[in-house]
């Protein structure tokens, strides 16, 4: 049995191999471009926090700051690790495919291009959505609740981490209508399966939603929100892929005959 997985093991450990490399190498490039990057990052924290000096006089002493020696140094690394996976992202994709396809028919190993670019699409429409939508309107509830009475004093090495989950939780939840996709265009499920399953489903997106953002509701239901529409949108894509379909009682009579 071991002689037999074998291959399998050799296959998973050179896809594993050669997506780490190009993790590395995204890295590198990111790493050179970190003072644009973090920008980018700290871009919704520093709105939050004019938007609280707006508001109180004694938030406009807020600030950004760094509580370890070589703080800096290592929020940079974060912040290009974080950029270089995002940038890796469709290679590692092509890679986790080029694994799964042995297993296909050839009529499904043709799937490889909506696989790549849907993943990586959907992934990047979720990390905008979280950036754009998401983040606005949960950093500045957290930052201006009670900044009457408290100066801000953001740590970064904290916001980078609360900052990359968000993103993270988003790009992976936004992958449910590829997921269900591929599913279907393997006869795993149907529509009907999904609507089967909504009520659950419901339950299961709030336990991810949990899961996959900081713990506070706002962002929780920012999270859920949009993944009950998602999932919405993949029983519809799954009607059109592998629909339903309702055998009569005669040709199940004939059969049983």
């Amino acid at each position: 049995m071991f002689d037999e997985l074998k291959p399998h093991l050799a296959e998973l450990r050179k896809r594993l191999g050669l997506s780490v490399l190009s993790i590395f190498l995204a890295f590198i490039i990111a790493f050179t471009f970190h003072e644009q990057i973090l920008e980018w990052v700290t871009a919704p924290l520093n709105e939050a926090l004019a938007q609280v000096a707006l508001i109180s006089k004694k938030a406009a002493d807020g600030m950004v700051t760094t509580h370890q020696v070589g703080g800096a140094f290592f929020v940079a690394i974060k912040v290009s690790f974080f950029a270089g996976l995002l940038g890796a992202l469709p290679f590692i994709l092509y890679q986790i495919w080029l694994f799964i396809a042995p297993g296909l028919y050839n009529s499904e190993k043709k799937m490889i291009l909506p696989f790549v670019v849907g993943g990586s699409v959907m992934f990047g429409v979720g990390v905008l959505f979280a950036y754009y939508v998401v983040t606005p309107f949960g950093f500045q509830f957290l930052i201006t609740f009670g900044s009457f009475l408290y100066t801000p004093l953001i740590n970064i090495e904290d916001y980078v981490g609360f900052f990359t989950k968000i993103m993270m939780g988003f790009g992976i939840a936004f992958e449910l209508p590829v997921f269900a996709y591929f599913l279907a265009i393997l006869g795993l499920v149907t529509d009907k399966t999904l609507k089967d399953f909504f009520r659950y489903a419901i339950l299961i997106i709030f336990i991810l939603a949990a899961l996959l953002t900081p713990p506070d509701v706002l962002t929780q239901l920012l999270m859920a929100f949009p993944l009950i529409l998602l999932y919405g949108a993949s029983i519809l894509i799954v009607q059109i892929v592998n629909p339903y379909v309702e055998e009569d009682n005669d040709e199940n009579e004939e059969r049983q005959s």
